[in-house]
């Protein structure tokens, strides 16, 4: 399982940051037009993962009453973890936060990513299909986040090679969560479904609190649609990783 594991990591950051590099090399015109439909689509990935994966999951080792406050208490702790600039995952180069500390962003991503490694280890600890499920929606994720922190560490005076450095070193940090977590988690195998209830609360938080307000802003028809349709279209993802898990 460790190799599911580390590979799934490795893929969730180093994949992440490098495609989000090269959506950096299309001209800015087609990166605006290109990053909400991205977003809509993790939308879906992510409250596919929660309420198709990872609850359901939790609730077959943990008892409905505990893992419903886990996730109620994960939203709480989200909230004011944000509030701390820590969790910060805003999409939006001028954000309030982003222009005041960008050394600040880096961090916070650093510790979003180790936590992204534990959501993964914890997930293929249960199951192969939760695993490719919830490593697909923290890669669906972080691609337009990393696209988010690019702009804005460009804008802060950093050159290319320095911004492409300082992000990957941030989202390394998945690798040892996933790692700590598997061992962890081995010899307490009782923490599985709180690990995992806390995930979908990390998962429905930024779902709900980072991405869907950004979609908000475009009101036309014609991006409601598409919007509705890519997020369908995660959603859907997540249900066919799981169909046969």
């Amino acid at each position: 399982m460790l190799p599911w594991i580390v590979g799934f990591s490795l893929l969730g950051s180093v994949g992440a940051v490098g495609g989000a590099a090269l959506f950096l090399l299309f001209p800015e015109g087609i990166r605006r037009g290109l990053v909400p439909c991205l977003i809509s689509y993790a939308t879906g990935t992510l409250l596919g993962a929660a309420f198709l994966g990872m609850i359901p999951a939790a609730l077959k080792q943990a008892p409905a009453i505990a893992v419903s406050a886990t996730v109620l208490a994960g939203m709480v702790l989200f909230f004011i973890l944000e509030k701390l600039v820590l969790w910060r995952h805003c999409h939006d180069s001028g954000c309030e936060v982003h222009g005041r500390a960008a050394p600040l962003i880096l961090i916070g991503d650093a510790f979003h990513n180790f936590v992204d490694g534990m959501v993964i280890a914890a997930a293929f600890l249960t199951s192969i299909p939760l695993g490719i499920a919830a490593a697909l929606a923290v890669i669906a994720h972080e691609i337009p986040q990393e696209v988010g922190d690019f702009a804005i560490l460009l804008d802060s005076g950093y050159g290319r090679r320095k911004a492409l450095l300082l992000n990957g070193l941030s989202s390394a940090s998945t690798l040892p969560g996933a790692v700590l977590a598997y061992f962890w988690l081995g010899e307490m195998g009782a923490a599985v479904p709180y690990i995992l209830a806390l995930s979908a609360a990390s998962f429905i938080y930024i779902a709900a609190a980072d991405l869907i307000p950004g979609l908000h802003r475009q009101v036309s028809p014609t991006a409601s649609v598409r919007q509705l349709m890519l997020l369908l279209a995660g959603i859907a993802t997540i249900a066919i990783f799981h169909h046969g898990g």
